[in-house]
This record gives structure tokens, C-alpha cells and sequence, in this order.
């Protein structure tokens, strides 16, 4: 995998590469960085720092992305199928039809994110916080929502969706029973 700097990144992107396939810019610096439509399929992008930027229409398939910074970022049509999303900070971050299907998205910071229209079929958003997100139209069937944090979400369809006894639902209370029937013990 090749190693590129932040500042080689935006040069060849300004100069119109938009394939970074397979590269590895983790730990970089790209805040406010405007890479719409670039693809960084396979791409090792763990522990980026890109508040604010603007990866509409990117190509993130399969991506590492472990422990970025995206807060405020724009991810508008994103493909991020298969990507490892793992305690990834996305607060506040657009994802309006974003592909998101079979995401990993453990323990990630979507608190506030727009998931308008996403495609979360088959994601792992156990013990993310979606606290005030809105998924409106968002698909999460097979989504695994274990653990996760979904108080006060807006316009949420479970229907499909896997969640358990430890899942926090948009009234902030945790279920008495499964859909299964199994009752939920919440005494321990």
C-alpha cells in the first residue's frame, strides 16, 4: 500500500486524480479538504482528521476508517459498502443516501448525523450513539443495533432491524421485551 502525504493528496487531486484506490494517508491533516468524488476504495484512512470536508459521491468501498475525525463532514451519496467505520467520530456529518450496507460503524460517534435515505442494510452500528439523528427513509434492515444509543431519533423504521435488550430506543427507554417475546431482564 503507498504512503501519501496530505499535501501530495490535494496537489494531485487540484491537478484532477480523483484515484487514490489503495493508499494509505491515515493520521493526516485534511480539514476543510473539498474531495468530492474521489475514490479511496480499499484506502487505509484510520485516524484521519477531516472535520468539515466535503466526500460527497466518494468512493470509500471497503475503506479503513477506524477512528476518524468527520464531524460536519458532507458524505452526500458516499459509497461506503463494507467500510470499517469503528468508533469514527461523525457527529453532525451528512450522509444522505449514503451506501452504507455492511458498514462496520461499532461504537461510532453518529450523534446528530443525517442518514436521510442511507443505506444501512447488514451494518454494525452495536454501541454506536445516533442520539438526534435523522433517518428518514433510512434502511437498516439486518442493521445490527446492539447496544446502540438511538434517543431522540428522528423518523426511525426499526422494522427489520436487530436490536437487544441493551439498545436504546428514540424515547431513551430500553425494551421489556424482544420481538422474539423473550422478556428483557432489567434488574441486572
Amino acid at each position: 500500500m503507498e504512503r501519501i502525504s496530505a499535501i501530495e493528496l490535494l496537489s494531485q487531486y487540484a491537478s484532477g486524480r480523483r484515484d487514490f484506490n489503495g493508499i494509505d494517508i491515515s493520521e493526516s491533516d485534511l480539514f476543510e479538504a473539498n474531495l468530492q468524488g474521489i475514490n479511496f476504495t480499499g484506502s487505509n484512512l484510520q485516524k484521519i482528521y477531516l472535520p468539515y470536508s466535503n466526500l460527497s459521491q466518494a468512493n470509500l468501498q471497503e475503506a479503513q476508517v477506524q477512528k476518524a475525525d468527520l464531524i460536519n463532514s458532507l458524505l452526500y451519496q458516499a459509497n461506503l459498502l463494507g467500510a470499517n467505520l469503528q468508533e469514527a467520530n461523525l457527529f453532525r456529518a451528512s450522509l444522505r443516501r449514503a451506501n452504507l450496507q455492511g458498514a462496520n460503524l461499532e461504537g461510532a460517534n453518529l450523534q446528530g448525523a443525517d442518514l436521510t435515505k442511507a443505506d444501512l442494510r447488514g451494518a454494525n452500528l452495536t454501541k454506536a450513539d445516533l442520539t438526534g439523528a435523522n433517518l428518514t427513509k433510512a434502511n437498516l434492515n439486518e442493521a445490527q443495533l446492539s447496544g446502540a444509543n438511538l434517543f431522540r431519533t428522528q423518523n426511525i423504521d426499526l422494522s427489520g432491524a436487530y436490536s437487544d435488550c441493551s439498545t436504546i430506543y428514540p424515547d431513551g427507554h430500553r425494551p421489556d421485551s424482544l420481538p422474539s417475546g423473550d422478556k428483557c431482564d432489567l434488574g441486572s
